[in-house]
């Protein structure tokens, strides 16, 4: 599975991509097949998109506590929020967060090694 993320440019906030519009927790992101080519056409949208957000790219993920979490530890950081405990997205709680907590593995996202040979 994978989910499409970026900065949003107004405040840098980590956005994530939900049915055509950038939503802030992870827990809302639409998750794409790693096959489904809807992934790539919705960060293809996401390039289109350069006054509201910044590198949008695919991240790869992986089941946690029965939902999904990113693979990478960089991507699990993003998602929470700064990792001090009492500030970010993280500090909301919820099942989501959870799982994003107890999260393992500390590969890269194919999405972003793509997008660093890119440059």
């Amino acid at each position: 599975m994978k989910a499409l993320t970026a900065n949003r440019l107004i405040d840098g906030e980590v956005v994530f991509w939900r049915n055509g519009q950038w939503v802030e927790q992870f827990g809302d992101a639409q998750l794409f097949n790693d096959d489904d080519p809807a992934g790539e056409a919705a960060e293809a949208h996401g390039k289109n998109q350069p006054t509201v957000v910044v590198e949008p790219y695919l991240i790869d993920l992986t089941q946690s506590q029965g939902l999904w979490a990113p693979v990478s530890y960089r991507e699990r950081i993003r998602a929470l929020g700064p990792t001090n405990l009492n500030h970010g997205k993280q500090a909301d709680g919820g099942a989501a967060i959870e799982a994003l907590q107890h999260a393992h593995g500390a590969a890269r996202s194919t999405g972003r090694v793509d997008l660093i040979k890119r440059k």
